[in-house]
């Protein structure tokens, strides 16, 4: 596959680094680095052999980088890019593989087997999941559709806490402390109870904290429990979680306010609150060759904002219901895996405010399929298909606005080993989605908004021998009828509208490399190189909006002295255009971070310093203004955290 503007010498890097490795591996005397294995494909397997790209990130990492929220975790751990959100606690919105300010709506966040996305422009909210009942973090790269339905084109976040993870549970518990810059005060609690079959997973949270800006102090809680029961074939349980955010609204800066004084507000009574609250059942059974699966969640969200002119708030109710299944069948040689599945969701919001009130829905209904054949030889060959009836609707009582649409989404995949270390694969794709109920009821009134589709290419080689692990991804995905927000396109109110862009295209180069050099050091690597374009139209080869070009993330970990650890690393974030002109530029930023820590019989001291150089940068603009970047919110600048972990 070729991927224009891509140098040949460096897509070929990748290649030639899997060569040079395994003869230098064989000279280094080290542990070996344990096998990976993933849960984003629906069921556990080995990522070995599979055809297509899942980064993961588990617990003990987290815990080495002092990430407090799943954001940091994914933005310093992977190198993912991350731009901040209007409130004070701690989200971002992730952006997998640069689709800008619709990156939200491009990927699915999985919770524990539910979905998590909104169906409105709002946002998902992760920082709200305690950091610490996290077992692991998978990112599937590129297309999801097939599993995961509408709006999974840039990728697929699947976030497994330990009481959702379903391993052997102990009883435990674990308090931690922590204080800091800009008046921070945190305090953890987790704690699993478990005899016999049965187990009983606790937890909470308090986080106090002026942030950065003037009028950005935050303070939010949350507790949660999940209980189960289990042996060997059959696991059942319950889990319910609230999370709870108080905050100020700063606001945006113009360039020259940024420059003078990137602390000050311009909205200094602003207010907002957000209150969440999840709950759900779940079960598994495994019946001969099959194992089965359901996952049901029901989920509420409030937001309420006060200015002085004005309130605004909503209520969203939401369900999800996931039901799976895996056969696996082995005969002369040959192993075959069906996955079969449906999932459906309904999402309600009802909004108020001083601008009037509206009424949005959205039912979702999806049968999937996907097969894989493994050779006796290691060769394996995948296929899957899924079907996905949408309807949503908006009544904003003027005018009542509704979309509906049957989409259906493929994919085929190849996967070789070449030796017991080196395998390459190959996939190809149809993914899609629909506009989100904020995006169709907020169009040029005489032009319908379509469904958003996507041709997705991809290929990769992964080895793994010993302390060595190094995966690279090459992709190129061809949008037709992108969704997205054009303040220069006609709308409802004159300039201004959700429209379909000119086609457009994402394609670069990801790389990802792990090498425990001894028992004590271990050093990993994430690169990017993207592009995000437009392939046709008055914008033809322009970047889209908020897309960085490249990306980089450097992580050590060093043991110097029994007790002792030492964690850190580099963020480097290229520049990007907040415009669709491509006039004004986000300049590119570097940050660096570390943390130590001592550990002693039951508890654990550390200290974490983040943007040690005290770098000045923002992750999110919206405006351009006389060729200056604008509408800037600023990012922190230097910031020391002292914790006490206490384990019992």
């Amino acid at each position: 596959m070729k991927i224009q503007k891509l140098r040949a010498p460096l897509a070929a890097l990748p290649l030639a680094v899997l060569a040079a490795l395994p003869s230098h591996a064989q000279t280094v005397a080290s542990s070996n680095l344990p096998e990976t294995v993933v849960t984003a494909t629906r069921f556990a397997e080995p990522l070995a052999s599979l055809p297509l790209g899942v980064s993961v990130i588990s617990a003990e990492l987290i815990r080495a980088s002092g990430a407090s929220t799943v954001n940091e975790a994914v933005m310093k751990l992977l190198g993912v890019p991350g731009r901040q959100d209007s409130y004070g606690g701690g989200d971002y919105a992730l952006d997998l593989r640069g689709f800008g300010t619709t990156s939200d709506s491009n990927q699915v966040v999985v919770l524990d087997g539910v979905r998590l996305n909104e169906a409105d422009l709002g946002g998902t909210r992760l920082a709200g999941i305690p950091i610490d009942t996290v077992e692991r973090i998978e990112v599937l790269r590129g297309s999801g559709s097939v599993l995961y339905g509408e709006g999974a084109t840039g990728g697929v976040i699947v976030i497994t806490t330990k009481a959702g993870n379903g391993s052997a549970r102990r009883n435990s518990a674990t308090l931690y402390g922590a204080v800091g810059s800009n008046d921070l005060r945190e305090m953890r609690a987790n704690a699993t109870v478990a005899s016999g079959g049965f187990s009983l997973d606790l937890h909470g949270q308090r986080r106090e904290t002026d942030n950065h800006r003037d009028n950005f102090r935050s303070e939010t809680d949350g507790a949660g429990l999940s209980a189960q029961w289990s042996n060997d074939t059959v696991r059942l349980g319950v889990r319910y979680a609230r999370d709870a955010l108080d905050t100020g609204l700063p606001g945006s800066l113009t360039a020259a306010q940024y420059a003078a004084n990137s602390s000050r507000t311009n909205n200094p009574t602003d207010r907002a609150s957000i209150r969440n609250e999840r709950s759900g059942v779940f079960g598994e059974a495994m019946l001969g060759n099959w194992q089965l699966g359901v996952d049901a969640g029901w989920r509420n969200k409030s937001l309420d904002t006060v200015r002085p002119t004005s309130v605004y708030g909503y209520d969203v109710d939401a369900q999800q219901l996931a039901l799976k299944a895996r056969h696996v069948n082995r005969w002369a040689g040959l192993q075959n895996s069906l996955v079969v599945g449906h999932d459906r969701g309904e999402w309600d919001r009802d909004v108020r405010g001083t601008f009037g009130s509206s009424v949005a829905e959205q039912t979702s209904r999806g049968w999937y399929l996907k097969d894989d054949l493994t050779l006796a030889s290691g060769t394996r060959f995948s296929a899957g298909v899924r079907t996905e009836k949408l309807d949503k609707s908006v009544d904003d009582g003027f005018a009542l606005f509704s979309l509906s649409d049957r989409e259906t989404a493929w994919e085929l995949g190849v996967s070789q080993p070449l030796s017991s270390a080196t395998t390459v694969w190959g996939r190809v794709g149809n993914s899609f989605r629909l506009a989100n109920v904020d995006e169709f009821s907020f169009t040029n009134p005489a032009v319908m908004i379509r469904p958003q589709t996507s041709r997705d290419l991809e290929a990769g080689a992964r080895w793994a021998q010993g302390a060595y692990k190094l995966e690279a991804r090459l992709y190129r995905s061809n949008l037709t009828d992108e969704i997205g927000y054009d303040r220069n396109a006609p709308g409802p109110f004159g300039l201004g509208a959700n429209v379909n862009f000119d086609p457009t295209r994402r394609q670069g180069l990801e790389v990802d490399g792990d090498w425990k050099l001894s028992n004590t050091l271990s050093l990993g690597a994430r690169v990017a190189l993207r592009r995000s374009t437009f392939r046709q139209g008055p914008y033809s080869g322009n970047d889209v909006p908020l897309a960085p070009r490249r990306t980089l993330a450097l992580r050590a970990d060093w043991v110097p002295l029994a007790g002792h650890r030492l964690s850190g690393g580099v963020n480097f974030v290229g520049s990007q255009h907040p415009d669709f002109a491509n006039v004004c530029r986000m300049p590119a930023y570097t940050t660096a971070d570390a943390r130590y820590a001592v550990q002693g019989k039951n508890m654990e001291w550390s200290f974490g310093v983040n943007n040690m150089f005290d770098r000045d940068f923002y992750t999110q603009a919206f405006g351009c203004v006389g060729g200056q970047t604008s509408s800037i919110y600023p990012e922190a600048g230097r910031t020391f955290t002292a914790a006490l972990r206490v384990s019992f």
